[in-house]
């Protein structure tokens, strides 16, 4: 609390920022003649999971889009997904993970249509994102999908304004330091990615260790490299850091608000709480959750994916067809 008795963080909900992206997507969906259908694949007993089904499912109702929801065992989920790639009605597609919590679970990633894949978890995709590059055409016409809980959060700094808008766009987080607690192949890794090609020097860290996700000195390369840091700790990162983001699962966990350097924005993307509540006494701006967000995201990537399929079957233009 400031002196004044004026809060010195602000707390920003994930409701107020979907809100903000969702005008641009409610105009698209409006320039189309039908509703695009997502199928979601639900096919484990993980609340979560069920609640972001259902989060999904109302903001589909709320912005006219169609949603169907498809409760399956497990071990039929490969044969379902093949049926819907093949269904011409279906646009788009997400599975609720995790399904088996192994491998298996990353070899259906690769079986969901490439142009169905609303999560971006397809290998073009992943490809894509790790070699910062953006588009899947030469003409740079259709852009690739980026996983939807990496790019909310990366959403959520540009609306936060933590993103430079007056540096060139691909280095608007040159100078910022950024800590990201969580490695996994879902969130963790491709967020820290995503941060370093946007020029940002992350600290991303895990049980294992810390790795640092960077462009180099001055951003001399195009994309980043990962180097491992053996003498850092999270203790050690948390200080040097103006942005702190994490998402460990399970209750256990939470960020030494102590070690929080003063003034930092913090994000939760866990569904449990990794900040106690004195973050707010540490942090400039706090934002405690992001779901809302990220089922924007989807929607977002879903109209994409629309659009791409849309630009890939336009006709030719007549001087190009007689050349």
């Amino acid at each position: 609390m400031a002196s004044d008795g004026v809060p010195s963080c602000k707390v920003v909900l994930a409701g107020t920022i979907a809100q903000s992206l969702l005008k641009e997507i409610v105009d698209e969906r409006q320039a189309l003649s039908r509703a695009p259908l997502l199928v979601g694949f639900l096919a484990n007993d993980d609340p979560a999971a069920q609640m972001y089904a259902d989060w999904t499912a109302k903001t589909c109702k709320d912005n006219a889009f169609d949603f169907e929801l498809r409760k399956v065992n497990r071990e039929d989920l490969e044969d379902r997904l093949v049926e819907a790639n093949q269904d011409d009605k279906v646009n788009g597609v997400i599975v609720y993970y995790p399904v088996f919590g192994n491998r298996q679970d990353q070899y259906l990633q690769q079986i969901v249509d490439v142009g169905k894949d609303v999560e971006g978890l397809s290998h073009v995709y992943v490809f894509n994102m790790y070699q910062n590059i953006r588009f899947l055409d030469d003409e740079k016409l259709l852009k690739s999908i980026l996983p939807c809980t990496p790019l909310a959060v990366i959403k959520i700094l540009e609306y936060l304004q933590i993103y430079n808008s007056i540096l060139p766009y691909g280095n608007r987080l040159f100078g910022h330091t950024i800590t990201v607690i969580n490695r996994s192949e879902v969130v963790g890794r491709p967020l820290a990615a995503l941060l370093a090609n946007d020029g940002a020097t992350v600290y991303s860290v895990d049980v294992t260790g810390v790795q640092i996700f960077s462009r180099g000195e001055g951003l001399r390369k195009r994309r980043h490299e990962v180097t491992e840091a053996e003498d850092f700790n999270l203790e050690r990162c948390l200080p040097l850091s103006d942005v702190v983001i994490s998402g460990v699962p399970g209750e256990a966990f939470k960020v030494p608000t102590q070690l929080v350097k003063s003034g930092a924005c913090c994000v939760n993307f866990s569904s449990e709480k990794n900040f106690t509540p004195d973050i707010k006494e540490k942090a400039s701006i706090y934002v405690p959750a992001i779901g809302k967000v990220t089922i924007v995201i989807l929607l977002r990537n879903l109209l994409r994916i629309v659009r791409n399929r849309d630009s890939r079957h336009a006709p030719i233009p007549s001087e190009a067809a007689g050349s």
